[in-house]
């Protein structure tokens, strides 16, 4: 879909923002007098969500918190599986040992969960509350980490942390339809802290901005700050292993890959001084296929490009395609403060 008529269907749907909104209100508002109930699990619950719709890096602020939990704990993840066909109530993505489903099942973001956090049970289905119930009886896990949770009211959390990309923020303010916004502003409220993720030089005073109206608004909450860089690239398709950013400098990229804020990731990979000779992006959770890989080839060689550059998350979805060109993938490295650290470990041990 076009900015130009994505622009204009959000403007159209601005008519019935308000009723969304108050539909939004009323439920939370439901949840919080109790009239309905949110069930509480015998696990404590880490929440990672959104007020906006997607794009916000969420994906790696994931796997940090997991991997920060695991050093005390044995977490395990509970996801909707956005993209995925998996029709069950309950699908295991990977088990303790074992990676079970694949990205056409599971979703994108799961089965990259499941790959990167090993040992890790990462589970998806409709109702996080039937996920959870999996996860007390038959593993292991002593904690629960749930993916984009901030709107399923129905499990209760112990920890709600809420992200912001600093290229979107809020949008244009606007509530579904008529914008990016899940629930009104005052949704926050129930948020343990915030984070900012993808701070950059050209989203800096925007974000320093939005600050300043988050301290005003919730003053008693934390708010953080979470850069995510590329400091390496992993190839699959030519020689194994992984080179740095300066190793990859000398070489003109296609890059392509189907995530919520493509330019965000196109920008990055500039700004770390990488040669990008051409762009291309798809869809939001984009089922790559070989024709696509073909066409992509053809893109960058016509672009005059040694190779072809996507994210870890498109990555799931290409491996084992047939492509003509290496293909090199850029891991999102994550690094939070110590003070994140500590608020999410002080949050868990006093919920256990």
């Amino acid at each position: 879909m076009s900015p130009d008529l994505l622009n204009f269907l959000l403007t159209i749907g601005r008519v019935f923002s308000p009723l969304y909104s108050l539909m939004m209100r009323l439920r939370a508002s439901l949840y919080a007098k109790g009239i309905i109930v949110s069930e509480r699990l015998s696990l404590p619950v880490v929440s990672i969500g959104n007020l906006t719709m997607g794009g916000t890096g969420k994906t790696p602020v994931v796997m940090y918190v997991v991997r920060l939990l695991g050093k005390q704990y044995r977490p395990a993840v509970i996801s909707r599986g956005y993209g995925g066909r998996g029709a069950k109530a309950i699908n295991v993505v990977s088990d303790e040992r074992t990676l079970l489903l694949g990205p056409e099942t599971a979703g994108d973001e799961p089965v990259l969960l499941a790959q990167s956090l090993s040992g890790v049970p990462v589970i998806t289905g409709a109702k996080r509350v039937e996920t959870g119930r999996y996860v007390e009886t038959n593993t292991s896990a002593d904690l629960i980490v749930m993916d984009d949770g901030f709107q399923h009211l129905a499990l209760a959390r112990d920890l709600n942390l809420v992200l912001f990309s600093g290229d979107e923020l809020l949008g244009s303010g606007w509530v579904f339809p008529g914008g990016v916004l899940r629930e009104p502003f005052s949704a926050l409220a129930r948020a343990d802290a915030f984070v900012v993720t993808g701070i950059s030089s050209r989203n800096r005073r925007n974000v320093l901005e939005f600050k300043e109206r988050l301290q005003r608004e919730f003053p008693a909450k934390p708010l953080f700050e979470i850069p995510y860089t590329v400091k390496s690239f992993t190839s699959f398709n030519t020689e194994p292993g992984s080179c740095s950013v300066s190793q990859l400098q000398n070489k003109k990229l296609f890059t392509f890959c189907g995530i919520a804020k493509p330019e965000s990731f196109f920008f990055m990979l500039r700004e770390a001084g990488l040669q990008i000779g051409g762009t291309k992006a798809f869809a939001d959770h984009h089922p790559f296929t070989a024709n696509d890989l073909s066409d992509l080839c053809m893109e960058a060689q016509r672009a005059g490009c040694e190779g072809l550059l996507t994210t870890e998350k498109d990555f799931v979805k290409v491996k084992g395609l047939p492509v003509s060109m290496p293909v090199w993938v850029a891991p999102l490295i994550v690094t939070a403060s110590i003070e994140f650290d500590q608020f999410v470990l002080d949050k868990v041990k006093a919920a256990k």
